[in-house]
Formats: C-alpha cells, structure tokens, sequence
C-alpha cells in the first residue's frame, strides 16, 4: 500500500487524540442530554474505520478491534483515578459501539475507496 507510514502516523494521531480528549480535565461538552456518549461512538468508528482502511485483512482487523475496545475500557478506569473525571460503563458500551460501527463502514465502502482504474 502507497504512503503507509503517513496513514499510520494519522492512526496514532487519532490514537493519543481520543488518550487526550479521555484523560484532559477539561473535556469537550457535546450538546445533548446523551451528547458524550455519541461523542464516543463517533470518535472510536474513526478510529475503526481509519485503521480498517489500512489493515484490510480480517485477523488484522479483528485484533485492532479488540485492542481499541480495551484502550476504551482502560482509559475508564484511569478516569476513575483522576479526581475530575468519571468511571462510566457505558462509555465502554459507547466506545465498543463506536469499533463496530467503523468496522461495518469499512466494509460498505472498502470497494469504492481501493476500486483500481479501468484502463
């Protein structure tokens, strides 16, 4: 695969990006009464889709989804070791979610982003 070392660094980005945002003390308020909880849907099916976009094969695959839901469970539990952020189960919920969705969009659009020219 062409420029897979960029791609990668754009991955880790995203990585220390939802570290950052999980562990600041002044977290981003999403409006809404549920507004966090879409914010780690979405947040984690990027990070999914990124990485499913990269790694096409499906051990890979299934080994970054697992890993990605046991970043989010870890960094529940170091919230729960800040004084100013909570432990929440289903922020986990929301972040195994958010894997699952970026999984299935990498499926549906897998064809049209790696289609090869007609020549």
């Amino acid at each position: 695969m062409r420029f897979m070392r960029p791609r990668q660094t754009i991955g880790v980005v995203l990585i220390f990006s939802i570290v950052y945002l999980s562990l600041t003390p002044h977290p981003v308020e999403l409006p809404g009464e549920q507004g966090d909880k879409y914010g780690h849907v979405l947040a984690y099916a990027t990070l999914m889709l990124w990485y499913a976009l990269i790694y096409p094969r499906q051990r890979e695959r299934i080994g970054l989804a697992v890993a990605f839901v046991c970043m989010g469970i870890g960094l529940e539990f170091l919230q729960r070791l800040t004084h100013y952020r909570t432990f929440d189960v289903t922020d986990m919920a929301a972040d195994a979610l958010g894997v699952g969705v970026g999984w299935l969009a990498a499926l549906l659009c897998w064809p049209r982003v790696y289609r090869r020219p007609r020549s």
